[in-house]
């Protein structure tokens, strides 16, 4: 009998084998002979015969599952992603699975423990000590569900078993083995509802998407800051949890779930998980496991989240759907926010895209009628959109970025109790390191970009190819001792702002700062509990954080990103510094001021952002595309690759260019990559578009496959980005 696999290589094509007995079910995995390893497949069908000959096929080793490991959709959707993104299927299997199913464990869920409160245990809270606080924050946490603490609310607080064996040992709590529940939704009985009123809009939007529940429907969710969006998700969670449903919600960085997680936890009486890169691979197949057999409610994670599992889905949700990080750039380079769209429709569900800065490609297809517009146009809770001033700092001098009107407003706010936040879109203590006598830069040997400097590490390194050396005492080139950095960074502004106000607590927030588990989740806390002052951060605080106290937003180094060769720079541009101008003034009776500090304060997208708004821009934005026939009125691809010279990347495309002569597809290149040198590695693009997605597909895929056997494809590593969202 002959099996078709999907086997996790570099190769973009399927493998056939044969097999002896009852055929494994399509969507199961077997275990293989592949060249000298033993491989994890995927079976795909049951082909009729083979263009291989039966002589030179090999035997299928063992089969894992009895039954299909994945939902018919899901497996359909995996399928399709490799299709339409060009990757060798059994790498997307593998990408899509967690990774122990990849190690052949098999898909079976262990038993769970519970902890339940014992009356000592109820009679030791009071005598807790003030200092023994994991001991206060355990109890506190049992005490919120209903005196009982399982496994899945221990790891969403980040809490491991482990810490509960001293409260087993004296007594206060009893461990049982949990029983899996099929019950999907309880009623909120005891739990805190917020007594929420809606605005008329979010009502209005609410009932727009509530008759849509049990088929397909696409929705934009285009709602200002804090106007409530994430209201609007909670009420249509609540509905799909009525029907018995699961929900799978997507957000662009961990860094926001927690806190949407407490909020959800607060309202609904039901299993939540979340899925993030800091869970172990037995933690992560559990979640797999429970939600493809309905244990989990709500499902809350970032864009590999999309491949769970569900047995009763009923909503799909992506929040913050403009965001770059949904977007996959290495290896398996797919969208998150279009499968998304693509799995409601298979699975039959309303799916909701909130923004208050939409993409460019959602507003597309709002023109197109494949989503329904709903806005909000009024923040909620009665709060006023803050006041942007765009601030002209030339010939003005700068303390480490910091003009002395942005300096004077903080005080202002300052004095008033309230908190600021200065925004820079660059970490570390200055981009680079200079020598005085002769003006050697510290430049990465790997790449074509300056190091930065690290002052806390005195370290300098690349954040492209992530190399890092100790700060040189002298120049390498003159020998000079003088040796200082140059520009900005957040690790600077951080000590110049301690210095600016030494009574005031300074936080920075940014990749360095929040490595540490739970560091995030600690730092929103504390601005929550006005213990900081004055935030500092970069892209990772303009994201959906709602701190009611934050009056001030001040922009330092908005000109880095006005000058770009990329045609989204604008888009791009104008997302950020609207999302970073949306923390300001989110609650009633604080009124929001934001400051963009610019030396080109007349450059049209700052006038037209400001005097118009978002929408407007946007409009404008599509036109100007649409002149110019750029996504998302085309489709485009880029061929990339690279290796130790430029010759060879370059000879590679060319070869594809010959390739592609005949197709019909506009191509542009090959070219050396805007950063021609990366990790040590030359890099070259090759550029194809087409007015429509489908010619574009049918175009690349009988030719994709066959750029393995090129000569030149031997001398490279390459890829191919359908849809990139990074060009340049």
């Amino acid at each position: 009998m002959l099996i078709r696999l999907a086997v996790p290589t570099p190769l973009r094509r399927s493998f056939d084998y044969r097999y002896k007995g009852t055929a494994p079910a399509v969507g199961s995995r077997v275990v293989v002979p592949f060249g000298r390893q033993k491989l994890t497949a995927v079976v795909l069908s049951h082909p009729d015969s083979s263009q291989v000959p039966s002589s030179k096929l090999k035997y299928i080793d063992k089969v894992i599952d009895s039954e299909p490991l994945l939902p018919s959709v899901l497996f359909k959707l995996i399928r399709f992603a490799a299709d339409y993104y060009q990757h060798p299927i059994g790498e997307v299997f593998a990408n899509c699975l967690p990774t122990l199913l990849n190690k052949g464990e098999p898909a079976k869920l262990e038993p769970e423990w519970q902890w339940s409160l014992t009356p000592s245990g109820e009679d030791a809270i009071p005598k807790i000590r003030s200092n023994a606080v994991k001991q206060k924050q355990l109890f506190q946490l049992c005490l919120e569900h209903n005196g009982v603490l399982t496994e899945q609310v221990l790891g969403l607080h980040d809490f491991i078993p482990s810490y509960l064996k001293t409260f087993e040992e004296k007594g206060w709590l009893v461990r049982s083995e949990q029983k899996p529940s099929q019950v999907v939704y309880e009623p909120e009985a005891g739990y805190d509802t917020e007594n929420v009123t809606l605005t008329s809009e979010q009502e209005d939007a609410v009932d727009s998407i509530r008759p849509h529940f049990g088929s397909f429907k696409g929705f934009l969710l285009d709602g200002v800051t804090g106007s409530g969006k994430t209201e609007v998700y909670l009420q249509l969670i609540r509905e799909a949890l009525s029907r018995q449903q699961q929900v799978l919600m997507l957000v662009p960085e961990i860094g926001l779930t927690p806190q949407t997680v407490k909020r959800l936890e607060r309202r609904f009486n039901v299993p939540i998980a979340m899925l993030h890169s800091g869970l172990t691979d037995k933690q992560r197949l559990n979640i797999w496991l429970k939600a493809r057999a309905g244990q989990i409610s709500i499902v809350i994670g970032t864009r590999s989240a999309l491949f769970t599992p569900l047995a009763k889905p009923g909503l799909i949700i992506v929040d913050e759907e403009h965001d770059l990080s949904y977007k996959q750039q290495e290896g398996f380079r797919y969208s998150a926010r279009d499968l998304a769209i693509v799995r409601a429709q298979y699975e039959q569900t309303p799916i909701v895209l909130g923004s208050a800065t939409p993409s460019m490609e959602s507003l597309h297809n709002v023109e197109q009628g494949k989503l329904s517009l709903l806005r909000l146009t009024k923040r909620a809770g009665e709060a006023k959109p803050p006041h942007i001033k765009v601030l002209d700092v030339r010939q003005r001098h700068l303390n480490q970025g910091l003009s002395q009107p942005l300096i004077d407003n903080m005080r202002k706010h300052l004095a008033q109790n309230q908190q600021c936040m200065i925004f820079l879109n660059r970490r570390g203590f200055a981009p680079t390191l200079i020598c005085h006598e002769c003006g050697w830069i510290a430049d990465c040997q790997r790449c074509d970009r300056h190091m930065t400097y690290h002052q806390r590490f005195k370290r300098l390194h690349c954040h492209h190819c992530d190399k890092q050396v100790f700060m040189p005492k002298r120049c390498p080139e003159c020998q000079s001792p003088q040796l200082n950095p140059v520009g900005l960074g957040t690790e600077r502004l951080e000590e110049a702002l301690k210095e600016i106000f030494p009574d005031k607590s300074v936080a920075r927030i940014d990749r360095d700062s929040t490595r540490r588990k739970d560091s995030m989740q600690n730092f929103v806390e504390a601005i929550k509990n006005n213990e900081i002052d004055i935030l500092i951060g970069t892209q990772m605080l303009a994201k959906g954080h709602h701190f009611p106290k934050l009056s001030l937003v001040g922009v330092v180094d908005t000109d880095g990103c006005l000058f770009s060769a990329d045609f989204r720079a604008t888009e791009r541009t104008a997302q950020l510094l609207t999302q970073v101008a949306g923390r300001a003034g989110r609650s009633k009776g604080i009124k929001g001021e934001v400051v963009i500090q610019s030396h080109h304060p007349d450059h049209p997208l700052l006038v037209n952002l400001f005097t118009q708004d978002y929408q407007t821009l946007s409009r404008n934005i599509l036109a100007e595309r649409q002149e110019a026939q750029l996504p998302p009125y085309t489709a485009m691809a880029i061929f990339r690759a690279e290796a130790n010279t430029l010759e060879m990347p370059m000879t590679f495309l060319n070869d594809v260019k010959q390739q592609l002569k005949h197709t019909g597809l506009s191509v542009y290149g090959p070219y050396p990559a805007p950063m021609p040198k990366r990790a040590g590695k030359m890099r070259a693009q090759l550029m194809v578009q087409h007015a429509q997605r489908k010619r574009l597909q049918q175009a690349l895929s009988p030719i994709t496959p066959t750029l393995e056997q090129l000569p030149s494809s031997r001398k490279v590593r390459w890829s191919l980005d359908i849809d990139p969202q990074e060009v340049f």
